[in-house]
């Protein structure tokens, strides 16, 4: 499964970086298939939850939501 989330407040390859490490870290998550800075958007490949997703993003200081 394929989720894609808007993430708002990166700003720059270390926001990147970041977002991935905190993504990768999550139960369900097969692979990070990109963390795009010039979108704000990050999608992510395996059975983790949107919101377990959207929480890590938010304890690493930046904004996240599912894309629909």
């Amino acid at each position: 499964m394929m989720t894609k989330l808007k993430i708002e407040g990166m700003t720059c390859n270390h926001c990147v970086m970041a977002v991935t490490k905190a993504l990768s870290g999550v139960a369900g998550v097969d692979k990070v298939v990109g963390v795009d800075l010039d979108s704000g958007e990050a999608s992510v490949e395996g059975q983790a939850e949107a919101a377990q997703l959207i929480a890590v993003i938010g304890e690493e200081g930046y904004e996240a939501q599912l894309i629909q």
